[in-house]
């Protein structure tokens, strides 16, 4: 139906659906996007819940589109809800607007969504910058035949005697197997003194020989993993452990191709094709620098031309489709490292680093003296460059502080660099965090701020009409300590009065929609953010675009062992080194360090250079913040244990757990 005839006669009810779901889409592509629409008749038309991010395939779309007139360009580009469609005349474009606007077609997972048509002046599609492989990482096509394809993976038998310590362990998304030496998940090493019997499988050993011979490799390995993927299966960014392994890791796709996104520390993503039966192998910066991993998803967006080979997935929107996914099975091969590693990376090398990960805290003077290193002196360095990244007010957090009445004297416990405290200019707010250069900036601003400790505020008992307490307690590296946090704001508040508090979730994908922390690991700069808004262009796009990739967070196959994969129901180790989490991914262990990638200067006014993708051996400075990320229900718990509290509201917001609390 064109909308613009629609005041000459009364519209059905399913009509005034339809238009209501069409200016929504409209207004989400200009407020997300930058689109604009235009309300005449133009060759093109932007086509909303038609893109490659939720599941129409080239060929799909296009069969549609072509039965109204001759399509001169089709434009998808990657990740995103929607397409570009240019006909040849302005009639053949009006005619599939009347005709497909609203109209249902079944997706390359078999699901029903609606078109939306609107028309645009031109198609605006941005590019995906870099577009060179890491250094010194190459893919080798065909480097076997079909026939030892099939041998080798006829040789993995998964269903053998679980007695066997090669047989596969239950990882919760894929089948995995280890020869040589066992890969550990829970401290991404192996045992060196305990190599598994058997050595690496026979038929391996001739490949391997051969590979040799023709240079493609310089040592022999002498560990494999075996790991089988389904579709929608992957595995977590990461970077192989310094110092398990030699400088070369190889890795053979059999069964099917697959699109491995290698990440940059300063957050530039290239998406590389591994097509079937090819070898991967990094060295160098690919292997010590960039993470590698498989995002999980059922259709990985791929070349559409014929002649499509290996390598980077370019931006060239206009040759872009979507490759349903088959099971695949990878043979990553590494040899074993006998002595520390020396590479060229030493701010990233666990070999060179001046002092290894802190342990699991035992008792309070260690929990205090872990904040101390790795949560106060790190804020104190890097204050800056976090303010700079501090300036956009939660939409949740304004509106309590705009629902409380006028007059009201409000704590922010931990401020930062003051983001909330001019957001209502009728409260009374002061502002107090353990950083004095961001008290520093606070002041700045013209706001009211001090220094203190959150277990020991120097504020009047019952003096506070409301305390916001903004990404603060999960720094807290004890139980204990977190819960005497909570009590000290409870203390500051008058009876009736109320608190808001924010920690970071373990859940980073919740009721099947990931967080704005997970969906910016993709290409580009991203700011580190503490905690995240809730505007999404896939969520606003209306209601029936299907999860692709069920991309549930557990569903990203936790690299975790088996005593730890309950997640949030698995049991703290003692004595157990703390973790480095990957920015940008799923988190695997509640208590763990995230690093934080200092930019520019932060004493001098000095800009910050953009990356260079050649040969760039020296990253930024990088610190590591102690989180205790929290699952469902355990903030709520400990508040529910608190004395005089009632609680109003507990809720999830983008990669946070929410409390609003009141004291009785």
């Amino acid at each position: 139906m064109d909308s613009n005839h629609q005041s000459n006669y009364k519209l059905s009810k399913t009509e005034k659906k339809f238009l209501r779901k069409q200016v929504k889409a409209r207004h989400t592509l200009l407020r997300h996007e930058g689109i604009e629409t235009v309300s005449y008749a133009t060759q093109i038309l932007v086509v909303a819940n038609g893109g490659l991010g939720n599941g129409v395939s080239r060929n799909q779309l296009f069969r549609v589109l072509e039965r109204f007139g001759q399509v001169d360009t089709l434009l998808m580009p990657p990740n995103k809800p929607y397409s570009f469609v240019r006909y040849k005349t302005v009639e053949e474009s009006k005619k599939a607007y009347v005709t497909l606007n609203g109209k249902e077609i079944v997706d390359d997972l078999g699901q029903k969504i609606i078109l939306y048509f609107n028309f645009v002046e031109k198609a605006q599609c941005k590019e995906l910058g870099l577009q060179a492989l890491p250094p010194g990482l190459i893919v080798v096509e065909e480097i076997i035949s079909s026939e030892d394809e099939k041998m080798l993976l006829e040789s993995v038998k998964w269903t053998e005697d679980k007695h066997n310590q090669n047989f596969q362990k239950s990882l919760k998304h894929r089948r995995v197997k280890h020869f040589g030496y066992e890969f550990h998940y829970e401290n991404n090493n192996v045992d060196k003194d305990k190599p598994l019997p058997g050595g690496l499988p026979d038929m391996c050993d001739s490949i391997l020989e051969k590979w040799l011979k023709e240079g493609y490799i310089r040592y022999k390995p002498d560990q494999l993993t075996v790991n089988q993927y389904e579709p929608g299966h992957g595995i977590p960014a990461h970077v192989d452990t310094h110092s398990a392994f030699e400088d070369e890791i190889i890795s053979l796709s059999l069964g099917s191709e697959i699109v491995m996104d290698f990440k940059h520390p300063d957050g530039v993503t290239v998406p590389v094709l591994l097509p079937r039966r090819s070898l991967l192998v990094m060295t160098g910066e690919s292997r010590y620098l960039w993470s590698h991993g498989i995002t999980p998803r059922k259709f990985d967006t791929v070349q559409a031309s014929k002649n499509r080979k290996s390598g980077i997935i370019t931006s060239d929107v206009g040759d872009l489709t979507l490759n349903k996914r088959g099971v695949r099975t990878s043979f990553t091969f590494r040899k074993v490292r006998q002595t520390p590693c020396h590479c060229s990376y030493p701010l990233v090398c666990d070999s060179q680093m001046k002092e290894p990960p802190p342990s699991f805290p035992e008792s309070d003077k260690e929990a205090s003296q872990l904040e101390q290193e790795y949560v106060h002196q790190v804020y104190e360095e890097i204050a800056g460059h976090f303010s700079s990244t501090r300036h956009t007010p939660w939409p949740h957090i304004v509106g309590f502080l705009k629902a409380l009445p006028r007059g009201s004297l409000v704590a922010d416990i931990g401020c930062g660099n003051g983001k909330y405290l001019g957001i209502n200019k009728e409260l009374y707010m002061i502002g107090c965090d353990r950083s004095q250069n961001l008290v520093d900036i606070c002041r700045e601003r013209q706001f009211q701020a001090f220094v203190c400790d959150a277990l020991a505020i120097p504020i009047r008992s019952g003096a506070c009409d409301a305390c916001i307490s903004i990404a603060v307690i999960h720094h807290f590296a004890t139980a204990e300590r977190r819960m005497a946090a909570l009590q000290e704001l409870v203390r500051l508040l008058r009876p009736g009065g109320k608190a808001l508090i924010y920690v970071w979730a373990m859940e980073q994908e919740y009721k099947k929609k990931k967080s704005k922390y997970l969906r910016e690991n993709r290409i580009g700069q991203v700011k580190e953010e503490e905690i995240l808004d809730d505007a999404s262009m896939q969520e606003l796009l209306v209601e029936q675009m299907p999860d692709v990739g069920n991309q549930n967070s557990a569903s990203s196959a936790a690299s975790i062992s088996d005593s730890q994969k309950g997640g949030c129901n698995s049991r703290k180790v003692t004595n157990s080194k703390l973790p480095i989490h990957t920015n940008r991914t799923s988190f695997h262990s509640q208590d763990l360090l995230v690093p934080w990638h200092l930019k520019g200067n932060p004493g001098k006014d000095k800009p910050v250079e953009p990356f260079d993708p050649i040969g760039s051996h020296d990253p930024s400075p990088v610190f590591h913040r102690y989180y205790h990320v929290f699952c469902e229900g355990e903030l709520e718990a400990a508040c529910k244990t608190l004395s005089n509290v009632s609680i109003l509201q507990s809720y999830y917001d983008q990669g946070n757990w929410c409390v609003i609390l009141q004291k009785v």
